[in-house]
């Protein structure tokens, strides 16, 4: 059977010269039609060659890829042998495309250009030597040797062999719309190649490249008596303001459709963890590269300068709540109309203004698809932001000046709450820590810590109770000091939206304030809150302050410099009259609640009344090790019990039938008698939409019926349950032990007899003995032993190489041993690693060791892997790696 090879030219048949015409016009990699001459690739410029940035600039390469480092080896250089520099090379860097996730060596980028194999082209040339080219997207093809789904034209799966060195190519897919196809005439011919792409399911978002021109530079040579007429409508150009008279390489002219929404994605990368770094490249493989900004590189201003006339745009915000605070600001000096409503990905902690949006409280790992899903689906709705003017008190003497106060605010404007008092100081504490010693808060856990012990110490000093003294606030012309100074509060908030701190709800819930009117960000009033010592405590655990009125102005007035925050950005401000008043309203993207009302995905069933489903649980070992893998995750779940619920329940009542099912131990059922308790962080799994599992964040379970995330079972994370060893099926040190061949019957010894010597166990793992180490185990061994030189039972059995003995360990001695270290600092994996014992690495990451550990030279098991020149292991273990991160974030927040 004949196959395409991506390194030579394809041998057509004899019998099928129609092949070789439909061939030449698919724009098949080295068969691709060649660009236009003004995009023309430069192979003396390393510079554009290794660019992972889109190139905005008039020298921009038609067709250029967008490269990024990565350790994926398990795949074989795209150029091919016959083109590939580096093959007989050990330890050459690789880089991936993040448009069209091509691997290539690093010195093998320029042989791209000699097979003519080019990214998707993001843009299209103007001028009259681009006359006749098409309107429409072409496909892009490109060879696959891996590939999910199924074949467009035969409907079966793709054959593949998961090893790490497989040069079969079994699927030929397009960048743009991720059609794939089986890499044989049969299966890619057949389909109608000179069709133009559909963009794929996220058409409607893409920006298509047909829209985006590269703009001619105007001539200089003009005749003399055009320049009047020139310098005449540059004065008049300049009226219009710098950004209509000034030259752009780019230009956007875009066809309107009713049907699209066109999507600017805004990527803060250094939000969260550096999350949004990471995530920027699955947007740039999802969209236009175009459509997709980098807020580092020089903020939102030139590109929303640029897409201003694009009819229905839409923004998705990638970062935390300053993040969007920062392009709404720009977006109100741009003075667009309409304005383009914003979406929010948050990213990092806090996120109040994308919890009160239904986009969570951070992002987890949902799937890129299905949050441009939700971007497209939903609702525009209006968002209150309000004016800061502050002016000096001038009651007060130039004596009473503090020397650390300043005059101006951070900002000028809030979207989420403007505060003074406690929480103030305690956040202007934690920022001038980490401006003086940045190098001191670069985790989570230890930023949390430090705002704890700061403010605890301000707490006993009580900086802030004498608060209602120095303050006069005035709402809507009401005077609401005598009612401040009666509550004596150390701190009070102007609250525009209902979270506040990472989630809390300072208002209280809906239905709890029956004095005024409900809580809302788009009506026009602010709610005015006091907080002692005692509410303040209380609102991490659902309590809230005493509320003091709603109103659509404030005038408050300080007699001293005081610590005051805005939208999270604190100073101390000298004593001052602000001014607080209703600015405008900002347009916004709010998450929609999926209303299904076709049940387990079946388009002829009807919403029953009631659901009896099964819950099963999954803990978080597993689903790192698994969650790309449906079945295996579903057979490591283990039963919880059933629960019914009605038909079209939401995942917050589900939320309650499952955790009344835990204080019924009946109900467990008999399947799980002595089943765990639930601890108070599990959440949902979707186990439906996408291709793998995901988990859905607790503040969008409202937006999540059950019936779309689940069908006969439902499925639930819960970080603190044990992994596998916890599973009744498999052996565990309290269990009988399994039967040997060695040893059929087991056996004890009397007594009286002493238990074996450490001496004995260590080196029946020197010998590789099994049957010897299971016998003295039983006989009352330590399996913890370490000898002279700290070296534990488990680094003996690696250094031997024995999987049977490894596999004995890992399931009988304790978990301490796992990340038990010797004189060198080594743990048993960092021994595995530089021995290059794959099997043996896999059976303890997925027993739960530490890949952050390092050795004395600094070392991770993966470098250990690197320096063995192991590349395929390192892959591995930089993956389970990053899932180990996200795990240790996970439970850094929670604390």
């Amino acid at each position: 059977m004949w196959r395409y090879r991506s390194w030579d030219v394809p041998q057509i048949p004899a019998e099928a010269p129609q092949t070789q015409k439909a061939i030449t016009k698919s724009g098949l990699q080295h068969l691709a039609p060649p660009p236009p001459a003004l995009g023309a690739p430069c192979s003396g410029d390393p510079e554009r060659q290794i660019r992972s940035i889109v190139d905005w600039s008039e020298s921009a390469t038609y067709g250029e890829h967008i490269w990024f480092e990565t350790n994926v080896s398990g795949d074989f250089c795209y150029v091919g042998e016959q083109y590939c520099v580096a093959k007989m090379l050990k330890s050459v860097p690789r880089r991936k495309c993040a448009a069209c996730k091509i691997v290539v060596h690093t010195p093998c980028i320029e042989q791209l250009e000699k097979i003519n194999f080019r990214c998707k082209p993001s843009f299209r040339e103007s001028g009259s030597r681009n006359v006749r080219e098409p309107t429409f997207v072409r496909h892009h093809w490109v060879h696959r040797r891996r590939q999910d789904g199924k074949c467009r034209h035969c409907g079966k799966g793709f054959q593949q062999k998961f090893t790490f060195h497989s040069k079969e190519i079994v699927a030929i897919s397009c960048s743009w719309c991720k059609q794939a196809y089986h890499s044989k005439v049969s299966c890619f011919m057949l389909q109608q190649i000179e069709e133009p792409c559909s963009l794929g399911v996220h058409a409607a978002v893409v920006i298509p490249p047909t829209w985006i021109l590269r703009a001619r530079r105007p001539q200089n040579t003009l005749k003399a008596s055009k320049k009047k007429k020139r310098a005449s409508f540059k004065r008049k150009s300049s009226k219009k303001g710098p950004e209509e008279g000034r030259w752009r390489p780019f230009i956007i002219r875009p066809t309107p459709s009713p049907l699209m929404k066109p999507l600017l994605v805004f990527v803060n990368p250094k939000s969260g963890g550096n999350q949004g770094a990471k995530i920027i490249q699955s947007f740039l493989w999802y969209l236009n590269p175009r459509q997709v900004f980098d807020l580092s590189q020089g903020g939102p201003r030139e590109a929303l300068e640029m897409y201003r006339k694009v009819h229905n745009l839409r923004i998705l915000a990638c970062g935390g709540d300053g993040t969007v605070g920062w392009i709404l600001s720009t977006l109100d000096q741009l003075r667009l109309k309409p304005p383009p409503p914003v979406a929010i990905l948050p990213l990092g902690t806090g996120n109040d203004l994308a919890r009160t949006l239904n986009w969570g409280g951070g992002y987890t790992d949902e799937p890129v698809s299905k949050i441009l899903s939700h971007v497209e689906e939903g609702n525009v709705v209006q968002l209150d932001r309000w004016d800061l003017r502050v002016e000096p008190n001038p009651e007060e003497g130039p004596e009473e000046r503090d020397e650390g106060a300043t005059d101006r605010l951070p900002l000028d404007v809030f979207n989420n709450y403007f505060s003074l008092g406690f929480d103030a100081h305690v956040t202007l504490e934690f920022h001038e820590s980490r401006e003086a010693n940045p190098e001191k808060f670069n985790s989570r856990f230890r930023n949390k810590m430090f705002y704890a012990g700061t403010a605890f110490s301000d707490f006993l000093m009580g900086s802030s109770k004498d608060l209602a003294k120095h303050i006069r606030v005035v709402c809507d012309g009401t005077d609401l000091t005598p009612k401040i100074q009666d509550l004596k509060p150390q701190c009070i908030v102007f609250l525009n939206i209902p979270r506040y701190c990472a989630g809390t709800m300072p208002w209280g819930h809906p239905g709890e304030h029956h004095d005024f009117e409900p809580q809302r960000h788009d009506d026009g009033y602010l709610e005015v809150i006091g907080f002692t010592m005692t509410s303040l405590a209380a609102l991490q655990v659902g309590g809230h302050g005493e509320r003091l009125t709603q109103c659509r102005e404030v005038v408050l007035t300080t007699s001293k410099a005081i610590p005051v925050q805005v939208d999270g950005e604190p100073c101390k401000l000298v004593a001052s009259r602000i001014r607080i008043t209703l600015r405008n309203q900002a347009t916004m993207v709010q998450k929609a609640k999926r209303r299904s009302a076709t049940p387990l995905h079946s388009d002829q069933q009807q919403v029953p009344e009631q659901l009896r489903i099964q819950v099963s649980r999954v803990s978080m070992h597993d689903y790192e090790a698994l969650h790309y893998d449906k079945e295996q995750l579903k057979e490591a779940s283990v039963p919880l019990g059933t629960v019914v619920v009605p038909g079209d329940s939401d995942l917050e009542l589900c939320r309650v039938h499952i955790e009344r099912l835990q204080q019924e131990p009946e109900g467990a059922g008999a399947e799980s008698p002595t089943c765990q308790k639930l601890s108070p962080k599990w959440c949902f799994l979707d186990a439906t939409t996408a291709s793998r599992f995901y988990r859905i964040d607790r503040a969008q379970e409202h937006l999540n019926y059950v019936t779309e995330i689940a069908q006969d079972e439902i499925y639930i994370l819960d970080p603190e349950l044990l992994g596998a060893s916890a599973r009744p099926d498999l052996p565990t040190p309290t269990s009988p032990l399994p039967t040997s061949p060695c040893s059929p019957t087991p056996r004890s010894l009397p007594g009286d007899a002493a238990p074996p010597k450490g001496e004995e166990l260590v080196e029946a793992a020197k010998r590789n003995d099994f049957c010897k180490l299971q016998e003295l185990h039983r006989a009352g061994g330590d399996l913890m032993h370490r000898d002279d030189q700290s070296r534990t039972l488990l680094h003996h059995a690696v250094s031997t190489g024995s999987k049977e003995v490894v596999r004995y360990l890992l399931d009988h001695a304790p978990q301490e041993i796992l990340d038990a270290v010797e004189e060198n600092g080594e743990t048993c994996l960092h021994q595995a690693a530089a021995l290059g014992q794959r099997t043996i690495c896999h059976y303890i990451v997925e027993a739960g060791a530490s890949l952050m550990k390092t050795d004395q030279q600094g070392d991770t098991p993966r470098q250990r892997a690197e320096k063995a020149q192991d590349t395929e292991l390192a892959a591995y273990l930089e993956n389970r790696q990053h899932y180990q991160m996200i795990q240790r974030e996970d439970q850094e927040t929670a604390v």
